[in-house]
């Protein structure tokens, strides 16, 4: 029987590092690995990040280690990387590092996505890693003809996504390193509280409780919002692996290997140490990852809504016109329903909830248009993924809800 792999998951702790390390050592069933160390910036004892309830069972077992570290430091990162007294060294590598707060500067997210990952990827070629699986967020617009596959050159919207973007190209161009790259949807599930889908069923009970329709400005509606459930999301991370240890990179570029395009400012790359040339056009792995819904807004938002008992408009031509010409009266009018109600919800709750990863306000990225439509075949017919929620569904949502209710996150209102 040949020895499971031993794995390193850097970074993900505020988004799906979690349920990543439940798959590979689940408190209960078997595991996939030996030994698992978690490396990222926050503190676990105390928690300085939302956890969730399951994750300190996963901590609290024999041969998994969680390690707070800064990232944006060479030394620190290599040492992360020495395996304990006794333990092989680390196979598998999952780099779910990169910054998600979208109000942060662009300078920030250049040393918090890009430095960060290529720190993680130099060293990992360096100690000769049999996969190295990079999480890319849902950071790019898809053109209206869709769903798209890995061929097409999708764009990043904004400066925070243009370097999650560049941080691709450059680990591509690192030639020792078994790269492989997830591009994902919008995720959901328990203990997901960070992202669009979150705040969107957060707000929709709002709406719910207010007994009034929930509306956006964005009709009709058509646009793609692709969903994956957060077991997919660890599903596929564990998949690519495994797929690239059987492979290696020269092999899994010539079977699946895509051009990873420039998107940036030609003036702003020369400066910075790692980036690729414009011209270049790197090579590596790419697979889609969303679920098999084809997730619109309009079909999201009715959903969501119809779960809490209300419904999902559109603003007329009129109150549409007007709200974009006056985006910033309309986001604070939004907001002061919102905050205000999911506080008086909170406060009502039996018994109250005094503390919520939760958040119902929404800024002008929340409010912002969205169209992401990924196809999802490469992922099933290259590496044989079979999704394990391919649908979003009202059960899947209730138990996201039940999951907060237990932990007390969500407010327990009466007949709700």
């Amino acid at each position: 029987m040949s020895q499971k792999p031993s794995a390193i998951i850097f970074g993900g702790l505020n988004t799906c590092s979690r349920a990543l390390a439940a798959l590979l050592v689940p408190p209960e069933g078997e595991r996939l690995v030996s030994h698992l160390r978690i490396v990222d910036r926050f503190s676990v004892y105390p928690p300085t990040t939302y956890l969730g309830a399951e994750f300190p069972k996963v901590l609290a077992q024999p041969d998994v280690e969680y390690r707070q570290a800064n990232l944006t430091v060479p030394a620190a990162v290599a040492s992360a990387f020495d395996p304990p007294p006794g333990k092989v060294p680390y196979s598998y590598v999952f780099d779910l590092t990169g910054e998600v707060n979208h109000d942060r500067s662009e300078v920030i997210a250049i040393k918090l996505t890009f430095t960060v990952a290529r720190i993680i990827g130099l060293e990992a070629a360096r100690r000769k890693v049999n996969a190295y699986v990079r999480l890319q967020q849902p950071v790019y617009e898809t053109s209206d003809k869709g769903p798209h596959d890995e061929k097409e050159d999708v764009k990043p919207v904004r400066p925070l996504d243009v370097w999650w973007h560049e941080t691709l190209r450059m680990l591509a161009s690192i030639d020792d390193l078994p790269l492989v790259v997830l591009r994902i949807g919008f995720v959901y599930g328990p203990y997901v509280e960070f992202g669009l889908y979150p705040l969107v069923i957060t707000v929709a009970s709002i709406y719910g409780y207010m007994n009034k329709p929930m509306k956006t400005p964005w009709g009709p509606g058509k646009d793609g919002v692709n969903t994956v459930h957060i077991d997919d999301v660890a599903g596929g991370l564990w998949a690519c692996a495994e797929w690239m240890a059987s492979l290696g990179r020269q092999q899994a570029n010539l079977t699946a290997g895509e051009k990873i395009y420039f998107h940036n400012d030609k003036s702003k790359v020369k400066d910075i140490e790692g980036t690729c040339i414009p011209d270049a056009q790197p090579v590596a792995p790419v697979f889609n990852l969303v679920d098999d819904s084809e997730m619109t807004m309009a079909k999201g938002g009715s959903m969501i809504t119809e779960f809490f008992g209300t419904t999902f408009e559109f603003y007329s031509f009129f109150e549409n016109a007007l709200a974009k010409l006056k985006l910033d009266d309309v986001v604070e009018e939004i907001n002061e329903h919102h905050v205000g109600t999911w506080t008086q919800m909170l406060q009502t709750s039996n018994p109250p909830i005094v503390q919520t990863p939760l958040d119902a306000y929404m800024d002008h990225w929340a409010l912002s248009r969205r169209k992401l439509s990924y196809n999802n075949s490469k992922i099933k017919e290259v590496i044989g993924y079979k999704l394990i929620r391919p649908q979003f569904t009202h059960d899947a949502l209730r138990e996201v809800v039940d999951k907060w209710k237990a932990e007390g996150s969500w407010p327990a209102l009466e007949g709700r």
